[in-house]
């Protein structure tokens, strides 16, 4: 068989070669690849050639073709983005709507060519914090979500039942802001309901449909491919499901642009209600393409609760190394043998009854606490990147925009992924790929940490520039003239575009790859709860940015700016620091063996 031969080919390596680099690299394959080969219940992999320890080493890796049912599910990605719901960037639209007030002689809060869009007139503050809370409930309901459909009813019915919840939110709003409620006291009160019940939407809908679009590609092992030059190369999973998120994310970013260009022009020119009736009439294709796909996708059953499990092996494996000195407990604790106390195998006489799982999913638990500890830095970087939906569109209603809408311009950042995004896949990356440079996963992050950091100086710069040239000094945000006409800064807004172009760099590097880190780390039936830990940083970093409200005005905003760019740029260096030795186990991790849990009905083998 195959599988003996490739195993037969490890062992086969092991005299050849005494290179320690090399030694390190073949042990590595041996005691991770395969031990997998045994798991293969669908003989997805029958008929493929592996590669040798030495090929792993030396032979180029590709990605292989994406299957057209995760063009389905991210064709579903793009008409929800489009929508309200959901979507990071149009909340730029509830920017001028809570901010800005009614405009005189309105009745549906449009500006028109010269003037302001707005409705409800609370102010920038109350603009930064309700936008903020709702990127905090939208991302802290995922946890929900991700429980439900690992635990009861799988990712597909999960995803189905809150696009329906998340419907009934873009119904409310659009009653918030009809000729007669919109601008009144009502109006804030029935927009405050619609954002809490389209971000609960977003519990089972976002945490759910990332694990199952990359789930569509279900071949785990690298296999050997012949290229029409003749050229042997590794088709690798991980390089896969990297290139699945990155198109992924172009329909995102395609449905973020499309969608936001007509949410501010109808804004501007027509009024709210149009602005939230367009998504919501777009949104409508979700359900109807999650049902024209429902035999077509690959589905992962609800296997019951592991969570409890996970944690249990985490605590057990802390025994015996708590100390009362911490430099002790710290370095006990991150040992590398950390856990390998909880693995069945190891134990001394009858194991515990509770460890009904076999050693391989203790490693598969270590790897998505590993993940999860990556996670743990993003507030830092979405700190930066939410400021993308509340001060930068602040920000070019200060500037001079010559009758385009301020709002209008934040759609640099999708325009510019959307360019970008096969920049990288096709020609970047194979270009890196080639030179010998592995641009890991860890790697990316880091630079996207970078990126982001450099958004904020330029931003920082845009708006010391603007308190220089504004007619009110330092209170730009506020200047109107004796007949209440708003009086701007003569820099062009176009001046903001580099803030827009880096931030979206930093999402190529960093939010992209957090997802396929998120999905790849992840033990079998835990995916989407992980994927929940990953979009939770986005919540903490919105509890984060409540704290930075106060930032959120004049005289203060070059401070708002400025100390976003320090804490992503320093913690993007600590963030490389701390995890150089993990990113050397990329392969590793990448490679383990499938693990097995008994549940209550029997075996399941994940």
């Amino acid at each position: 068989m195959a599988d003996d031969d490739f195993v037969a080919g490890l062992l086969a390596q092991a005299t050849q070669h005494s290179d320690p680099v090399y030694d390190s690299e073949k042990k590595l394959f041996e005691n991770t690849v395969a031990d997998s080969l045994d798991n293969d219940v669908d003989n997805i992999h029958e008929g493929m050639q592996f590669p040798t320890a030495e090929e792993m080493l030396t032979l180029r890796r590709v990605s292989d073709t994406i299957p057209w049912s995760a063009y389905l599910i991210a064709v579903v990605e793009l008409a929800e983005r489009f929508s309200v719901n959901l979507s990071f960037r149009s909340s730029v639209v509830f920017t001028n709507y809570i901010q800005q007030p009614l405009p005189p002689f309105s009745r549906t809060g449009a500006g028109g060519a010269n003037g302001q869009s707005g409705a409800l007139g609370a102010g920038q503050q109350m603009s930064t914090g309700l936008t903020t809370f709702y990127q905090f409930w939208a991302y802290i309901c995922p946890i929900a979500g991700a429980y439900i459909a690992d635990t009861y009813w799988g990712r597909y019915k999960t995803i189905c039942w809150s696009v329906a919840v998340a419907m009934l939110g873009h119904i409310i709003m659009i009653i918030s802001s009809v000729p007669g409620i919109i601008g009144s006291r009502a109006s804030l009160g029935v927009f405050i309901l619609s954002m809490i019940v389209t971000s609960t939407g977003t519990g089972g809908f976002k945490s759910n449909v990332s694990p199952l679009v990359a789930e569509q590609y279900r071949i785990t092992k690298c296999y050997i491919a012949v290229t029409s030059t003749g050229e042997r190369v590794i088709v690798d999973p991980a390089m896969t499901t990297t290139r699945i998120y990155m198109y992924f994310y172009l329909f995102i970013n395609i449905g973020a642009l499309i969608g936001q260009i007509g949410m501010v022009y109808a804004e501007k020119f027509v009024g709210y209600w149009l602005a939230y009736t367009l998504p919501t009439a777009v949104f409508c294709i979700s359900p109807l393409v999650l049902w024209y796909g429902r035999n077509r996708y690959h589905r992962s059953p609800p296997q019951g609760s592991v969570l409890p499990a996970a944690l249990r092996i985490w605590r057990y494996a802390q025994r015996g190394r708590w100390s009362w000195n911490p430099y002790k407990t710290i370095k006990n604790l991150t040992s590398n043998d950390f856990w390998e106390s909880a693995k069945p195998s190891k134990q001394v006489g009858e194991k515990p009854r509770w460890m009904i799982f076999d050693d391989q999913w203790v490693d598969e638990v270590r790897r998505g606490f590993k993940a999860c500890s990556v996670f743990v830095w993003f507030p830092l970087y979405w700190l930066c990147y939410n400021q993308l939906n509340n001060n930068l569109v602040s920000q070019a209603a200060t500037m001079t925009t010559n009758g385009l809408p301020n709002d209008v311009l934040s759609n640099l950042d999708p325009l510019a992924l959307i360019i970008f995004i096969p920049i990288c896949d096709l020609v970047i990356y194979p270009a890196l790929a080639r030179a010998g440079i592995r641009f890991t996963p860890l790697k990316k992050i880091a630079w996207g940490f970078g990126t982001a950091a450099a958004s904020m100086i330029w931003a920082a710069v845009v708006q010391y520039y603007i308190y220089k040239t504004d007619p009110c000094g330092h209170y730009a945000g506020t200047c109107v003239d004796a007949n209440q006409n708003p009086l701007v800064s003569p820099l062009n807004v176009w001046i903001q575009s580099g803030s827009y172009v880096l931030i979206a760099f930093s999402e190529i590097f960093a939010s992209i790859t957090g997802l396929e880190y998120a999905f790849t780390k992840a033990p079998t039936n835990m995916r989407s709860l992980v994927m929940s830990v990953f979009l939770f940083a986005s919540a903490a970093s919105a509890a984060i940015g409540e704290a930075f409200v106060s930032l959120s005005l004049d005289p203060l905003l070059v401070w708002n700016y400025a100390i976003s760019a320090i804490l992503a740029g320093v913690g993007g260096l600590l963030f490389w620091i701390v995890v150089r030795k993990l990113d050397k186990e990329e392969d590793k991790l990448n490679n383990l063996a499938n693990g097995h849990f008994v549940d209550e009905l029997g075996l399941s083998p994940l």
